[in-house]
């Protein structure tokens, strides 16, 4: 089939919000009249028909909730259909298909990892990777890299520089990928950001923002960098990246559940948001000179976890790039980008944490001078992304409520006017039952229509563990989904109120590695809601006992968190299903070379660890080759007072006489800080002759003969 000309494609995308403006309307009345018929069936059920306020609290809730999964139905039912008839036609990636796509220079970009107390290892095997295939390419002469370092471990930060220094040796990359560590992490990962641009800004037209699990393949780096180049109007391309490379069977229904439904959702979010996309803050390209000029983030006025930082700042920086002209796209059908995901439910929770708190702050941004209108209901959508799980919980409150209501009244059969025939109670279980199903529908349709777009075609299908392994994994994950829905809103309903009440959250680093929750840590975190559901379910059963069956689904799935959030967690039960076929994703099927590598690398470091048990601060003062490079780092002309003078010589004896041991993170970077420091202590654990000083630091003295090391030192 032949290429369209530039010029017709490019005409084609100029009338893009036109097309925008009409399919918004068609998604707000669809769900406004879906929201409108269920709430009619509500109150025909309702006893009171909602003329009591409790039932009219009810009622509102439920309209408000209803809403909220419809849009969700309807942007997933935009993406199946986009998806069956291959692709919008509106698709930022068509400009692709243009007969000047392909001979589009590419540019020189940088490619920044901003990280915090990172798992080296991971970091360090997908910035391999990626810098492996742009090398198999032949492409590598348009790409830099930085790795922006806001680390505050003092181990984690001397590994940094010990896997950035070894992964340039190796690749001879010294001249392509730079490390830089900030030593006050102002503003957290924007003010990391921002100081890249303040620094090498000017040098680049484009840069593509890396999450420390972040991986692309050498031709969607090209594409990215070419979509940019062809139409000038971009801000940022967004791309949808997939969940790999992860083993627990929580992680592995996640990644199941990303590689099936993902695709169709984010070309649902496409169809609705064409050139007035989301950025996620990771795995986009992003036109450097106007984020700079449009993007730049204050504070929030206000006291308390509403103000300060912006926490959740992907979302205010596509809504400030659009203010500023600027177009931002979801190359949804892009491939080749990946990501990782929280290994356990517990640490996917906790970085919930930090997201729920981060959105409830747009509720100080909605009204921001300039903003479009549909970036105005992004906020709201992120809001409601947490503040849902308080509305889902006051409703279920409220209905428990008005079933202990209603178990209490006495019923009237006669009214205060004569009549001959008693007014007996009336139940609808058929209106219930469609009111009930049609909510499941609008959660579950989507998950079976993504499902079927899998399996209508063979090749694919066998990717995913063939017909019957991927209807299998379906209706697991749909079970999972459903034993896990309750637990999440009771999280997130918990972070949503803390914050309301002023209560910030801790922001630390997500756990990248397959580590399994214990009981009694199961136990401490999910105990609050197994005893509400025991009491929960106890004052239906004496109560109201019919109403036990129809609030069964979210008390059993309370009182079996813990066991769930423990076994799903395991390693042992996710490598199980792998062998049976369940929940099998393409990069298991047929792995990339891309993440093929990202598994090297991360074998090959496990058993250097192995071999040579020197690590972190201990590594940099009795390792010479680490002490040498780590010397190298530290910028010179740094001045202290006398006191502070002092207060370092005073550090340095305490160090080197009691150990690495009892000096806390703080104390180790201040010495880490200071290169006189650390040259006077590599330089004394080497001469000692104290055995106590020697068995503190890891080395064997012998006493006026110097010192050796247990293992040998070895290079970078």
């Amino acid at each position: 089939m032949p290429h369209k000309s530039g010029h017709d494609v490019t005409r084609q995308f100029d009338g893009w919000t036109a097309s925008a403006l009409r399919r918004r309307a068609v998604l707000v009345a669809l769900v406004v009249l879906q929201t409108i018929l269920a709430t009619q069936y509500l109150l025909e059920i309702l006893p009171d028909a909602g003329k009591s306020w409790l039932e009219l609290g009810i009622t509102v809730l439920f309209a408000v909730l209803f809403a909220w999964i419809s849009m969700g139905f309807w942007t997933a039912f935009a993406g199946f259909v986009v998806t069956l008839v291959h692709g919008d036609r509106l698709r930022i990636t068509r400009l692709e298909d243009s007969d000047v796509a392909a001979d589009t220079p590419l540019v020189r970009t940088a490619i920044i990892m901003p990280i915090y107390n990172e798992d080296v290892s991971r970091v360090f095997a997908g910035l391999r990777a990626t810098y492996r295939a742009l090398k198999v390419s032949g492409t590598l002469e348009n790409f830099d890299f930085y790795v922006l370092s806001d680390t505050t471990n003092p181990d984690i930060r001397v590994e940094e520089e010990r896997a950035w220094a070894g992964l340039c040796r190796e690749e001879d990359a010294f001249d392509r990928v730079f490390y830089r560590r900030r030593r006050v992490n102002i503003k957290r990962k924007t003010g990391n950001i921002a100081d890249f641009l303040r620094r090498w800004g000017e040098n680049y037209r484009y840069m593509v923002v890396f999450d420390a699990d972040s991986v692309m393949s050498a031709r969607t780096l090209e594409r990215l960098v070419r979509l940019m180049e062809r139409r000038r109007e971009i801000g940022i391309v967004q791309t949808a990246p997939l969940i790999v490379n992860r083993e627990s069977l929580y992680a592995r229904i996640q990644q199941f559940g990303n590689h099936v439904y993902g695709p169709v959702f984010a070309a649902g979010l496409h169809y609705w948001q064409l050139g007035d996309g989301y950025y996620w803050g990771h795995n986009a390209i992003i036109r450097v000179k106007p984020f700079m000029d449009h993007c730049g983030l204050g504070r929030l006025s206000e006291k308390g976890p509403m103000g300060g930082e912006i926490l959740s700042h992907d979302f205010v920086e596509a809504a400030f790039m659009r203010r500023g002209g600027w177009e931002v796209w979801l190359a949804y059908d892009m491939d080749g980008s990946y990501e990782e995901t929280p290994p356990t439910l517990l640490d996917e929770l906790k970085r919930d944490q930090r997201w729920s708190q981060g959105n409830l702050q747009h509720t100080r941004l909605v009204h921001t001078w300039g903003l479009r209108f549909v970036h105005r209901m992004m906020f709201f959508y992120g809001i409601m992304a947490y503040g849902s799980s308080l509305l889902w919980l006051i409703l279920l409150g409220c209905s428990t409520a008005d079933i202990f209501v209603q178990a209490a009244k006495v019923p009237v059969y006669f009214s205060e006017q004569p009549s001959l025939f008693p007014v007996w109670p009336i139940w609808r279980p058929e209106l219930s039952l469609a009111l009930l199903g049609s909510t499941a529908a609008l959660l579950f349709v989507p998950k079976l229509l993504s499902v079927v777009l899998v399996a209508i075609h063979r090749d694919r299908r066998r990717l995913f563990g063939g017909g019957l392994g991927l209807t299998v994994s379906m209706l697991l994950e749909i079970l999972f989904s459903v034993l896990l829905a309750p637990v999440r809103m009771l999280f997130h309903a918990r972070y949503v109120m803390l914050t309301m009440m002023g209560l910030k959250v801790s922001w630390g680093a997500q756990s990248r590695e397959d580590e399994r929750t214990t009981w009694f840590e199961a136990v401490r975190r999910h105990g609050f809601g197994t005893l509400l559901g025991l009491v929960w379910g106890a004052a239906i059963y004496h109560y109201a006992p019919g109403y036990l069956g129809w609030l069964s689904p979210i008390i059993g799935a309370l009182l079996l968190a813990i066991p769930i959030s423990v076994i799903s967690s395991e390693v042992g039960p996710g490598r199980v299903t792998r062998r049976l076929g369940l929940f099998r994703i393409p990069s298991e099927t047929r792995q990339p070379d891309l993440l093929r590598w990202v598994d090297e690398g991360l074998e090959q470091d496990r058993a250097a660890r192995e071999r040579d048990p020197l690590y972190g601060f201990t590594r940099a003062v009795t390792d010479p080759v680490s002490n040498a490079l780590h010397l190298s780092l530290i910028p010179r002309g740094s001045r202290r007072d006398a006191t502070g003078e002092r207060a370092l010589i005073e550090l340095r004896e305490r160090a080197l006489s009691s150990g690495p041991d009892t000096l806390s993170d703080a104390e180790c970077n201040a010495l880490l800080d200071d290169a006189d420091c650390m040259a006077w202590l590599h330089a004394r654990v080497w001469e000692t002759t104290d055995n106590e000083v020697a068995a503190h630091w890891g080395v064997t003295s012998t006493a006026g003969a110097g010192t050796e090391f247990g293992p040998q030192p070895t290079p970078v």
